[in-house]
């Protein structure tokens, strides 16, 4: 009995050993300093202030009327007092308009064939041709709903004044059979904002923790100073300690950043916020650990200190596009989605998205959930490997 408590008094001191001495690496390296503390505390308010508009508003549109009728007059009053869109200019030929175009003057065309006005009274189809400038699609979206929905306006305006001897009843069934109503579900605004951030936020913390794990280990590695834990690995345990120490301090940083990222910074830019706060908490400790023992595995790669920010922050974007979040799932290839299946954040932001902007359970996330618990028990063990590996290496 003696025996078992002393070596829980060992595991425990080894334990907090390892913990400071991580902590003091951390508290003395400025770069790592800048990666847990400066850049979870200003990369959300920079992308959430850059994108708190939400939506693409008053984009610039000039028409191009060879009708020059009231219907084409109409059509364009219509769309200019949309929030969406404002005509700037009216030309008379492609020509002018295009040279708009490519002085970023306007970023899309309305072209009224000379035509229009004769067809519509002949009860012939109209057409009205839409030009888009397709370097950037939020403008698509803006001029495409816009015209959409005044055309649709104007053709019940026309099929009224076409009905003759029908009552305002008969006119209103003939017109809208059916009616709708549009709900955007978890994104009421249908904003960039509330779309992008929360993913990102779930991503920055898995790439400022993974890339301050492979500084700091490619620091030791360039300092040799693996060997300061030799005592501790001649212990039956000793790798498990050093892996156990390491995490416990990066959960200890990571678990105040995290708190501040999920919960405050939507409070900040209003963005969708409906779950749990225990549930998120409950999935939240998983992901920080999975990332952990991940970034530990990665840092067997690093041999420098500057390593990590050629490699890992190229891979940031990578990683995002096939969560399958920025991209649908469903489009992604299936290698590629194989290779998402390897990085915890594929299940972090999924599992994220449907605890805040949902509102599911941790019932209903138990994929993602479980994924994460398989991640943790993988990298621990290629963790533990690796960092034994490494100081042998450095003792020999």
């Amino acid at each position: 009995m003696k025996r078992f408590f002393k070596q829980i008094k060992e595991g425990i001191s080894d334990l907090l050993i390892v913990w400071y001495d991580e902590l003091r690496s951390i508290l003395s390296d400025a770069a790592v300093m800048l990666l847990f503390f400066a850049a979870p505390l200003l990369y959300p308010l920079i992308y959430g202030f850059v994108y708190n508009q939400e939506v693409a508003k008053e984009a610039k549109l000039v028409v191009v009327d060879l009708c020059n009728s009231p219907e084409s007059r109409e059509f364009r009053r219509l769309c200019d007092a949309t929030r969406d869109v404002n005509v700037v200019a009216t030309c008379t030929n492609m020509e002018e308009a295009r040279e708009m175009l490519r002085r970023k003057e306007a970023y899309g065309i309305l072209k009224f064939p000379s035509e229009f006005s004769k067809c519509l009274a002949s009860k012939e189809k109209a057409n009205i041709q839409l030009y888009s400038d397709m370097s950037s699609l939020l403008y698509y979206k803006c001029f495409l709903l816009t015209a959409t929905e005044v055309s649709l306006k104007m053709n019940k305006d026309i099929q009224i004044c076409r009905m003759e001897n029908a009552t305002e009843r008969e006119a209103e069934v003939t017109i809208t059979p059916l009616d709708y109503e549009e709900v955007a579900f978890y994104n009421t605004q249908s904003g960039f904002d509330s779309f992008l951030l929360p993913a990102f936020l779930i991503l920055l913390i898995q790439q400022t923790l993974i890339i301050g794990i492979c500084v700091l280990s490619g620091d030791t590695y360039d300092r040799k100073r693996f060997h300061r834990m030799t005592p501790i690995l001649r212990h039956k345990r000793g790798t498990f300690r050093i892996v156990f120490g390491k995490a416990l301090c990066y959960l200890m940083i990571y678990l105040i950043s995290s708190f501040y990222l999920l919960f405050i910074v939507p409070q900040i830019f209003s963005l969708p916020q409906i779950g749990n706060p225990l549930h998120i908490i409950s999935f939240l400790l998983p992901y920080i650990v999975a990332c952990t023992f991940f970034g530990m595995t990665l840092s067997i790669f690093i041999k420098e200190k500057e390593a990590p920010y050629v490699l890992l922050v190229f891979l940031s974007l990578i990683f995002l596009f096939i969560s399958g979040v920025s991209w649908p799932g469903s489009a992604v290839p299936p290698f590629w989605k194989y290779v998402s299946y390897l990085i915890p954040s594929t299940f972090g932001i999924h599992g994220f998205l449907k605890l805040n902007s949902t509102g599911a359970k941790l019932s209903d996330i138990s994929f993602e959930y479980i994924s994460l618990l398989i991640q943790i028990v993988i990298y621990f063990i290629s963790a533990c490997l690796i960092y034994r590996h490494r100081i042998k290496q450095e003792c020999v």
